[in-house]
């Protein structure tokens, strides 16, 4: 259940606020081509790094607290709106809304936090060291071709998928939510850098197809 009392108490720092691309909004809206490639920015989700042995008891905790932890390289675990990515045998980086987050009235870092108790472990609330970049579009793909070295075919990067890879020389957690839809979390010190990056890399899709 929501904590309203701590809803109140943020509602008034919402509008302050200033997301790690923000100031790209406008750019970013108008370099987007419609039916082709789109790029926006999802700020402000809730992020957590988690350490745990998946096959512990607190590694059991935790899963049931986020719906399921991936079990090998490239697997996306989770369950109602918060996604779990694999980043190595006992480490994960949950994503979730940004209501999940404590100090908006969730629980998820508490929970996290909980689950872990005094066990071996590491929960760190990574919600403003990361951004979101979200990527769709039939040649959405395409766009990332052009700096990423990994297979991004759909027989090798379903959707479901998520791998820590470069796009443009930035190191990101990659995954991809659907048929022509994509999420990168880069670090939000690089946001500006690859979100231009990005903007450059669709451009040419604005112009028509030559037969």
């Amino acid at each position: 259940m929501a904590n309203t009392a701590a809803l109140d108490g943020i509602n008034g720092l919402r509008d302050i606020r200033r997301s790690p691309a923000s100031h790209l909004a406008a750019v970013l809206e108008a370099g987007s081509i419609q039916g082709s490639v789109v790029l926006n920015e999802i700020p402000f989700q809730t992020m957590a790094g988690v350490r745990v042995d998946p096959r512990s008891e607190e590694g059991f905790r935790i899963a049931a607290v986020v719906g399921g932890l991936p079990t090998r390289s490239g697997e996306v675990g989770g369950a109602d709106g918060v996604s779990v990515l694999w980043l190595g045998p006992s480490e994960f980086l949950v994503v979730a809304p940004e209501e999940a987050h404590d100090s908006l009235g969730g629980d998820l870092i508490s929970s996290l936090t909980g689950a872990l108790s005094h066990a071996p472990g590491q929960v760190v609330d990574l919600s403003a060291n990361r951004t979101t970049f979200e990527l769709s579009g039939p040649r959405a793909r395409a766009v990332l071709e052009k700096g990423c070295a990994l297979d991004l075919h759909p027989r090798s990067f379903p959707p479901g998928t998520a791998l820590t890879t470069e796009v443009g020389s930035i190191p990101v957690t990659l995954q991809k939510t659907g048929a022509e839809s994509f999420r990168l979390f880069p670090r939000a010190s690089f946001a500006d850098y690859l979100g231009r990056w990005l903007l450059d890399a669709l451009r040419e899709f604005a112009s028509p197809e030559v037969p």
